[in-house]
């Protein structure tokens, strides 16, 4: 079996580097340094007209690119999708957990009714539902994987904490869900092999500790000073609409069924040791400091 990955970017590029150089190949709109021409192919899929897609003749792949703004469907996973040809064994998408939508703090599984209220969770919902349709049109194995926010080296918010960036005060923020991007990674992985059961999951750290505490954690152990805190009201009146949209909605994801049915335990069940890690990844922590 050969694996395609589609989108080599900050989760993309890992899983590429994770699986067997002579079976995987990443598709990318613009080179990426850590690979050579062989192993990531240049294609921009936005110009499908010009693009030349040769494909194994039985292969995983895993779909990682955003959807563009300029709709609220994903034209350009509909494009992709007509030049796979052979078809995939097996697709692995990764979606986001917004497409529930404000859900009031309650634990949410991947059979709760989805209401995504921002343009990107309704992108993401559009192209999920796409993808149902067109893998089983073409007896595909279908993997969503619904992401939260993805954490990591040069993902901790460091220069919004650099910036002054206010958060909201801890009595008035939501539960969080994230997963560190090499969870998310080695999630891909276990979700493109095996033997495992097609379906939708969600993946997350099952951590619920608020964007809040995630911020001052961070400033903390980078020895920042912590950012400033603000009201919802003060929110309402001084975010953009659609930050704002993103602070108002409010969910737990249950990962029972990552972790039973596609059989995956996040390594950084505790983000306080993701964030250690990425900021001695970034140099903001020596190792020893980090014991």
């Amino acid at each position: 079996m050969h694996f395609v990955v589609n989108g080599v970017g900050y989760t993309g590029s890992r899983v590429l580097a994770a699986l067997p150089a002579d079976r995987a190949t990443g598709i990318s709109r613009s080179p990426v340094a850590e690979f050579d021409d062989e192993q990531v192919v240049t294609v921009d899929l936005d110009d499908i007209d010009n693009v030349d897609l040769r494909l194994p003749d039985r292969y995983t792949l895993l779909y990682t690119v955003p959807p563009s703004c300029d709709s609220l469907d994903d034209p350009r996973l509909t494009q992709f999708s007509r030049m796979l040809d052979p078809s995939p064994e097996r697709f692995v998408y990764i979606s986001t957990s917004g497409v529930y939508g404000d859900c009031a703090g309650r634990l949410v599984s991947e059979t709760d009714t989805l209401t995504p209220v921002t343009d990107r969770a309704r992108r993401r919902f559009a192209a999920e539902e796409m993808l149902q349709q067109w893998c089983s049109k073409n007896e595909c194995e279908l993997f969503i994987l619904r992401a939260p926010a993805i954490y990591g080296p040069g993902r901790l918010g460091i220069d919004k904490i650099r910036a002054g960036k206010a958060v909201l005060r801890e009595a008035e923020s939501n539960p969080g869900n994230r997963i560190h991007v090499d969870d998310l990674a080695a999630c891909c992985i276990a979700a493109m092999t095996g033997n495992k059961a097609p379906g939708i999951y969600n993946v997350a750290d099952g951590d619920f500790r608020s964007p809040t505490w995630f911020a001052n954690t961070v400033a903390e152990m980078a020895g920042l000073e912590p950012p400033p805190t603000i009201t919802r009201a003060q929110a309402k009146e001084t975010l953009g609409a659609a930050r704002f949209s993103f602070l108002s909605e409010s969910r737990k994801l249950d990962t029972t069924k990552m972790r039973e049915t596609l059989m995956f335990s996040p390594a950084y069940t505790n983000p306080e040791d993701g964030i250690r890690a990425s900021l001695v990844e970034d140099g903001l922590l020596r190792k020893k400091q980090a014991q």
